[in-house]
């Protein structure tokens, strides 16, 4: 299984998560960390430089035009189809791991499970098989079949505006943070509420926030 090297970039706004998890790998002959990046701009800059078998990255990223969470990962999605990519975050919000599954991630790593979970996590994303880590598996139980189909149908680009919004964002708030105009942010926000069946704003917190 391991006779193979797999070429890792990590990313992740925090030294000492991004010291940790090359501490890690590097005890492993098979792996090779092939750069590092603290935000977001330095990561496309990496990707854009050094050839990579699968990315680790951090949720939210400082330093992205495009937009933090899900803009992100879509974005990658679309300009590197065949990178393998491991997502590791503190977000225990089962429409941020939705989001992601609906962009063809399937790796997900909390960052409150053991860091035992990378290794297998990084051959799992190589081979385009899916691994969650124990805390993401659970999350996933608990939003199973009797969560309403629509939460499903949710774009990435509308999963990100309700999650920012139940993390206490206003529109207006969103909008400057995802560089989109005022009104953009609010069509995306209708057509998620009226996919989920929420009628007020209330409703839409009491879908999500917990």
């Amino acid at each position: 299984m391991e006779t193979e090297e797999i070429k890792v970039l990590l990313a992740d706004d925090h030294p000492t998560v991004l010291s940790g998890l090359e501490h890690v790998l590097q005890s492993r002959r098979a792996v090779r960390v092939a750069g590092k990046a603290s935000s977001a701009t330095a990561l496309w800059d990496l990707l854009a430089s050094q050839p990579c078998d699968v990315l680790v990255s951090d949720y939210s990223m400082p330093g992205c035009e495009s937009g933090d969470g899900a803009a992100m990962f879509e974005r990658l999605r679309r300009l590197y189809p065949t990178l393998g990519i491991v997502v590791l975050t503190m977000m225990d919000n089962a429409l941020v791991v939705r989001s992601l599954r609906g962009l063809g991630i399937h790796c997900i790593l909390s960052k409150s499970d053991a860091i035992e979970h990378l290794l297998p996590a990084l051959y799992a994303a190589r081979a385009k098989t899916p691994y969650y880590s124990p805390a993401v598996e659970r999350l996933l139980e608990a939003d199973g079949p009797a969560q309403p189909a629509a939460k499903r149908a949710l774009t990435a680009r509308e999963a990100e505006v309700v999650r920012l919004f139940v993390a206490g964002l206003t529109v207006n708030d969103i909008a400057a943070k995802l560089k989109r105009s005022k009104q953009t942010i609010s069509t995306q926000k209708a057509s998620a509420m009226r996919k989920l069946g929420a009628e007020r704003d209330a409703d839409l917190l009491l879908l999500f926030k917990s």
